[in-house]
């Protein structure tokens, strides 16, 4: 339909994840409509972020120095490590401002359907992490989903012969959600996950 740079900008677009065709095409021409100082601002920061962005060399979190400002941080405990699969997961636990401890991204969940492995996460690198003794308490933040669990479960396994506290984010009804519109998966979880109120 659309042809040169045009057909070209829409195709990449397309590629990005959550983007579909229409999205593309939508966002091809907000770009080609949009001033070129802003298309300058835009193509400067994604080659930027390409340029100095790297993962951190404990934690895998994303960082554009050596360590993430997290593991850098002092006032963090080395006792707790929260491991998640993806940096934009530490990013929400940040929001919560209820952790204190550090991070480890796997960079992944396993799925034999994709062809991701244990091998295929950070799974190494969290055992090496380990081996200094600092920590007690491994908390499993993966996705709530079938390849989350099936991480989860895979490095409770491996983590419970070490004598660590290995526990996992409870799951349940959302705050402010109706118990009449939940699904039986999360009310069972919510169930499971129930603890006495302190009144």
């Amino acid at each position: 339909m659309y042809e040169g740079a045009l057909a070209d900008l829409i195709d990449e677009l397309g590629r990005l994840p959550g983007i579909g065709p229409k999205s593309a095409q939508r966002i091809a021409f907000f770009i080609l409509s949009s001033d070129p100082a802003d298309v300058t601002r835009l193509s400067a920061a994604l080659t930027r972020v390409k340029d100095q962005v790297r993962f951190c060399t404990i934690c895998f979190n994303v960082s554009e120095q050596e360590h993430c400002k997290i593991c850098r941080d002092t006032r963090r405990t080395d006792e707790l490590i929260c491991v998640v699969e993806e940096p934009k997961d530490v990013v929400a636990v940040e929001r919560t401002r209820e952790f204190r401890g550090k991070y480890h991204v796997l960079g992944g969940a396993i799925n034999p359907l994709d062809g991701i492995g244990p091998d295929d996460l950070r799974i190494r690198e969290l055992m090496a992490r380990l081996s200094s003794g600092l920590t007690r308490e491994i908390i499993l933040a993966t996705d709530p989903n079938t390849e989350g669990e099936a991480t989860a479960t895979y490095l409770a396994l491996m983590l419970k012969p070490m004598g660590l506290s290995v526990t996992r984010l409870a799951s349940g009804l959302p705050v402010g959600g109706d118990l009449e519109y939940a699904d039986e998966v999360t009310l069972g979880r919510a169930f499971e996950g129930r603890r006495v109120l302190d009144v």
